[in-house]
């Protein structure tokens, strides 16, 4: 068999598509060094969708590779991405002026509310205040009169450090790494990924038993 011939496949974990025919293109990504075999390997229809809710579709690599196969025997299919991948159908949505704002705004006065809170009680259950008033003492050699330099310096610093900490603002990025945010959502999508593979075959595997 040529080389021309032999196609790559590599399968996306999860994909999210709004339309009802899935095709490979959409789930993953192909090469041939013959381009022919490689459009059509791309364009080949891998699932249609008759729900009209959001749901997940659980498939098979295997399935695909079938698929390409009888579409072109003469091609031979080398999978390099993943075994089982999911497609997350949603279906298209008129959108609604000003409702992601409104989202946004909501979740971040939430989160706001939340860190203002979890900072107070432990400023509160370390007395902060008493260390402070001790710091400037030892330092100035006064009693302090209220609010000193101290309290400024350590709200401005603690606000900053957040800012470089979580490192979410492009225009102020220092570096290509992503941020500790960016890290927890990604690990957060792939354990979600693994759970309802995991689910699927736990399901699959009840009803053989059965």
């Amino acid at each position: 068999m040529s080389a021309s011939n032999t196609v790559y496949l590599n399968l996306r974990e999860m994909t999210q598509v709004h339309r009802k025919d899935v095709y490979v293109k959409d789930v993953g990504s192909v090469y041939c060094s013959n381009p022919v075999i490689q459009s059509k390997c791309r364009a080949m229809k891998v699932k249609s969708i008759r729900e009209d809710g959001e749901h997940c579709y659980i498939e098979s690599a295997l399935e695909v590779i079938a698929g390409l196969e009888q579409l072109d025997p003469s091609i031979q299919v080398n999978n390099i991405g993943k075994v089982e991948y999911i497609i997350d159908y949603h279906p298209p949505k008129k959108p609604v002026p000003g409702w992601q704002w409104a989202k946004t705004v909501f979740v971040c006065v939430i989160c706001f509310c939340g860190a203002a809170f979890a900072i107070m009680t432990f400023n509160n259950d370390v007395n902060v205040t008493d260390v402070f008033q001790k710091v400037y003492g030892l330092i100035t050699g006064e009693k302090p009169q209220g609010f000193t330099i101290l309290e400024l310096s350590y709200s401005v610093g603690l606000a900053g450090g957040i800012l470089l900490f979580f490192n979410h603002f492009a225009g102020w990025k220092m570096n290509t790494d992503p941020t500790p945010l960016e890290v927890e959502m990604r690990l957060y999508e792939e354990n979600i990924g693994k759970t309802l593979i995991q689910n699927d075959s736990r399901k699959e595997q009840e009803v053989d038993v059965s």
